[in-house]
C-alpha cells in the first residue's frame, strides 16, 4: 500500500499577497473552486490582515462567502491577531493559521512584536476560541535561518514547538521562510520535532529561494513528515529575501512524489490545468517546471523531435 502524503496549496494566500496588481475576487474564487476538485488536502484561501498592509487580501470575506466548499478539503486562513481571528470565525473557516518567527529580528520586522508578545496574543486567541471546534495551526517562521540573524539555534525552535503544544494547537508548521534550509539540517531538526509532535499534525513549508526546496522535502520525508505546503506555479516570495523565488511548486511536488510511488491523492492532470492559468492571472512567468517540460511519463514522437530540432 502506498504511503499517503498530504499536500496543502497556499498560492491564493501566500502567492497572491505579494503581487503588485489586485487579483479580482472572482478570479480567486474560480481558482480555489478548481483546486478544490484536484484532491488537495488543504487550501489556504485568504488572510485576515490590514487591507492597507496587504491590498490583495482585502476581499477575504467575499472570497470565503463565494467559494464552493468540497467535503474533505480543509479551507484555511491566516490571521495575525485576535481581530483577524474574529473576522475569520464569521466566515466559517475550517482552520486558522497563527504565526511567529523563531528569530526576534524577523518577528519584529514581520509583525512589529517580540516573540513573547506574539505568544501572549496566541494565549488570548485560544481563550477566545474555547469551546469552538475551529482548528488552530501554529506556524514557526525562519525556523532554519533568519535573513537578519543568520543561523537559528534548534533549541529556539524546539521551545516554540513545546509552547504551541502547551497552548493546545492542533497542528504545527515549520517554515523555511527565506529558503535558507539544507537537507541535512532539515533531517536533523525535523527528526526531533516529529517526536514532539506525534499527537498533532506536522507540516513543512519550504521556499525554493536557493533551489533546494524539493531536496528538503525528501529530507522531511526521511524524518517522517507527511504534510507539505506548496504554491501552484511556485508563486510567492519573501520581502526580506531580495530576489527570492517563491514557495516550492505544488505541481512539481506532486509530480515528484507520485513518480516516487507516494500517494498524494491529487489528480496531477487537473492540477496542471489549473497551473496553466497562473501566468495569465498574475501577468508574469512563474517558476513551475513540470508545466513547461511536461510529465516524465509524457512521450513524444520522433517526428515531433525532428521538427522542433529543425
Amino acid at each position: 500500500m502506498k504511503q499517503r502524503i498530504y499536500i496543502h496549496d497556499v498560492a491564493v494566500r501566500d502567492g497572491f499577497q505579494i503581487e503588485r496588481e489586485f487579483i479580482p475576487t472572482e478570479t480567486k474564487v474560480a481558482l480555489i473552486d478548481e483546486l478544490s476538485k484536484t484532491g488537495l488536502a488543504k487550501i489556504e484561501v485568504a488572510s485576515f490582515v490590514s487591507a492597507k498592509a496587504i491590498p490583495n487580501m482585502r476581499d477575504a470575506e467575499q472570497v470565503l462567502s463565494l467559494i464552493e466548499r468540497v467535503p474533505g478539503v480543509i479551507y484555511s486562513v491566516l490571521a495575525p491577531n485576535l481581530r483577524g481571528v474574529e473576522r475569520a470565525m464569521q466566515c466559517h473557516v475550517d482552520e486558522i493559521n497563527l504565526f511567529c518567527s523563531a528569530s526576534e529580528s524577523h518577528n519584529r520586522a514581520n509583525v512589529n512584536r517580540a516573540v513573547a508578545q506574539s505568544l501572549q496574543g496566541f494565549g488570548e486567541i485560544m481563550q477566545a476560541l474555547s469551546g469552538s471546534d475551529l482548528k488552530v495551526n501554529g506556524n514557526i517562521s525562519t525556523a532554519f535561518g533568519c535573513p537578519f540573524e543568520g543561523a537559528v539555534a534548534p533549541g529556539k525552535v524546539f521551545a516554540l514547538v513545546d509552547q504551541f503544544l502547551e497552548l493546545g494547537f492542533d497542528g504545527v508548521t515549520i517554515a523555511d521562510t527565506t529558503g535558507m534550509a539544507n537537507p541535512k539540517q532539515v533531517r536533523e531538526l525535523m527528526t526531533e520535532i516529529a517526536k514532539r509532535c506525534a499527537e498533532v499534525e506536522l507540516t513543512l513549508h519550504f521556499h525554493n529561494t536557493r533551489g533546494m526546496g524539493l531536496a528538503n522535502v525528501l529530507a522531511g520525508l526521511d524524518a517522517g513528515v507527511m504534510r507539505y505546503d506548496a504554491a501552484l506555479g511556485g508563486l510567492g516570495g519573501c520581502p526580506f529575501a531580495p530576489g527570492a523565488s517563491g514557495n516550492i511548486c505544488t505541481e512539481d511536488l506532486v509530480h515528484m512524489l507520485e513518480s516516487m510511488g507516494y500517494d498524494t491523492g491529487v489528480n496531477l492532470d487537473r492540477l496542471l490545468k489549473a497551473a496553466g492559468k497562473i501566468s495569465g492571472i498574475v501577468g508574469h512567468d512563474v517558476p513551475g517546471q513540470v508545466l513547461k517540460a511536461g510529465k516524465s511519463t509524457d512521450l513524444h514522437t520522433l517526428d515531433s523531435v525532428a521538427s522542433s530540432a529543425g
